[in-house]
Order: structure tokens, then sequence, then C-alpha cells
């Protein structure tokens, strides 16, 4: 087992002048499980495979344990890399396969077979060992790759979108199953995925990156709480946050009819408008006309909750594009879902207070505290 920490990790391609890594930092404590995520083209693997080795890393350096490892090949590394499209080989068994990597390197005959047997015993595939993988389903090709890099007993796993080619239903399960055996082995692990739920459920921490650069690194529960700027806050959750520009007051910010009180010192010297932020799941829904007046467009009804989507009646007032989609958006609020507002009726919704958002609408910034 080893820390794994990213010194100012840069990579660029040939050709290129902008980093496609931009002076990359993170620690990673032993036996941590951290999710790298973000948009297509963001970095994410790219990072991935500099700590692998099959990046060259331009800039910086990258430590596995005590060891400077930025200039030494993929094999000298003590890593065990599971890929996105398993990368099994067709003509051999699940057992030949799993225990390729130790043939190569000269492991004993017998040695093989036990650690075999122990990664499959793990994986609930003692019955496949003799299979080919043209055998298997697309769930058993993923935990053979999984116990391809077990039976190694490596310092890291690296993990390169292993879920994106399962249907949704087993990527639900296995991702439960990946997370529940990283905590089993204890093995630090960094995970590549461009889907927040993903992330979010099976993550220590999160690293978010856009355009190459480290946007926040936190806890799942942290930056969903405490989103770092607008590109993080519109990213994390599902369904997203919503995001208005709304102007600013003597007393608060104006949200519709409502005002929000908002300290002073949190919005000093961002200019007159500044953009709130609250997640569907912390709005008031109300036919009180306090607040901003919504025409309901459409209804999601998901048994004991349902999320109304809604267009402002005040056509000055737009919802922000989120994350990495800059079109504008509607404003979606939970309501109970015994108690849905009808199609094309009118309600009001404001903030609660205690999870109100704040950001500097020229910077991006959080204001809040």
């Amino acid at each position: 087992m080893a820390t794994v920490k990213f010194d100012n990790a840069t990579r660029i391609y040939p050709g290129n002048d902008k980093p496609s890594v931009d002076k990359l930092n993170i620690d990673i404590e032993d036996g941590e499980f951290l999710v790298l995520v973000g948009p297509s083209g963001c970095g994410k693997s790219t990072s991935l495979r500099m700590l692998a080795g099959l990046e060259e890393v331009n800039g910086g350096k990258i430590w596995i344990g005590d060891r400077d490892v930025t200039d030494l090949s993929p094999k000298d590394r003590d890593v065990a890399m599971v890929f996105q499209n398993y990368a099994l080989y067709p003509h051999m068994s699940v057992a030949d396969n799993m225990g390729f990597a130790l043939k190569i390197a000269g492991t004993d005959k017998a040695e093989i077979r036990k650690r075999v047997e122990e990664a499959a015993k793990i994986l609930d595939l003692t019955q496949y060992l003799d299979r080919k993988p043209k055998a298997l389903s697309g769930g058993q090709r993923q935990r053979v790759a999984m116990g391809r890099a077990i039976v190694r007993s490596p310092q890291v796993f690296l993990m390169d979108e292993p879920l994106s080619n399962l249907d949704a239903k087993l990527r639900v399960q296995t991702r439960t199953q990946i997370a529940s055996l990283q905590r089993r082995l204890g093995v630090t692990t960094v995970y590549v995925t461009h889907d927040q739920v993903e992330a979010m459920t099976m993550g220590d921490r999160i690293a978010l990156l856009k355009d190459g650069l480290l946007q926040q690194c936190a806890t799942p529960r942290e930056m969903y709480d405490r989103p770092a700027n607008l590109f993080v806050a519109g990213f994390i959750g599902s369904p997203a946050m919503n995001l208005l520009s709304v102007p600013v007051t003597e007393s608060g910010v104006k949200f519709g009819n409502h005002t929000l009180d908002v300290a002073r010192g949190d919005v000093a010297g961002a200019g007159s408008q500044v953009i709130v932020g609250v997640r569907p799941e912390d709005v008031e829904v109300t036919s009180n006309p306090d607040g901003l007046e919504l025409v309901v467009d459409v209804v999601e009804e998901l048994g004991a909750d349902a999320y109304i989507y809604g267009t402002p009646t005040d056509k000055s007032i737009a919802i922000e594009g989120s994350g990495d989609d800059a079109l504008a958006k509607p404003f979606i609020a939970r309501v109970d879902g015994r108690q849905v507002p009808e199609k094309g009726s009118k309600v009001f919704v404001h903030p609660k207070a205690a999870h109100l958002h704040v950001f500097n609408k020229e910077t991006g910034e959080r204001l809040t505290r």
C-alpha cells in the first residue's frame, strides 16, 4: 500500500500550446479511494495515464510512496490498471487471463494458481475460471479484469472508466461491488469517470477537473454542500443546481418578490449582480406570492418525490447554464410526489436560507462562507 502525490504534474501534447493537465496538485492517502471526474477532454484520463507511466510528464513530479516515479517505466511503478474495454486475451481462459502478468514476471505456477483462486473467490468467479472471455457477460468480464489487477497485489489500483460498457442496472450493482472490494483490500485506488453520480457514490474524495485544471478536491458531501465555484456547483448533483443571476440590494439579494438575507460582507465588491445557487431539494414551493413566480412546464413523477421544471414569468430572469453546459435551463424544484402542481399552473419558489449558495458573477468563485 502507498500514498500517491501529484506535484505540479503537467502534460503538454506535442503540437499543443495549452497543457492537457496543468500543474495538478493532489495528495492521495494510503488506502484512499480517489475519483477523478469531469467532462470529456478535461484531463482526467491523461492524469491517470501519467500516474501509470503511459504518458510523459512534461513538468512537475509524481510520487508513489516515498519514490519519485516520474521517469520510471510502467512495469517499475507497482501499479495495476483496469481499462475501459477490459483488455482480456480472447484465446485464454479466465484463469490464464488473471494470472498472465504473474507468469510474465516468472512467478511460480503454484503461487499463480493460489493467487488466482483467492481473487476468483473474492470476485465470485471460481466457476468461470476455465471459460473463455466470449462466454462471459460484460459484468463478468469486468470482474476478470479486476481479478487480473488484484492477483498482482500492487501498491495502487488505477481504473479508467471500467463501468462505461455496462448497462445502467449492472453499472449501479458493480460500482457498489468495486467500492466494497476496495475497502476490503485497502489498496490505494485512483478511479476515472465522467459520471458525477458514480463519483459521489464511490469516492472517499473527488477531484473535479476542467480544461486540465483542478477545480476542487474534497469529500462528496463537502463538494455537494460547499462547491468552490460555479462549475463545481453546476457539475455535482443530479438534477443540477439552479443558478440565477439576481440583483444585490441593501438588505441582501433579490429573488423575484423575495429578498434573500445575505451578509453584506459576503457580496462586497461583487458588483450589482451575483449568481444565486439553490438545489432542487432546497426550495420551498408555494402558491403564496412570495419568491420567484414560475410556470410549470414539465412534471417528472418518481413515486415518493416529483420534480417540477418551470420557466420564470419575469422574462428578465435567466437561469444560468450549469457545469459544462452553457445553455439556459428551466428552474427545477423537488416536491411531494402526492401533491404535484398541475402542468401549466403558476407557483412561487424561494430558497431555504440555510442552503443558499452565492457566487461572483464575473469570476465564478464562491462568496458565501
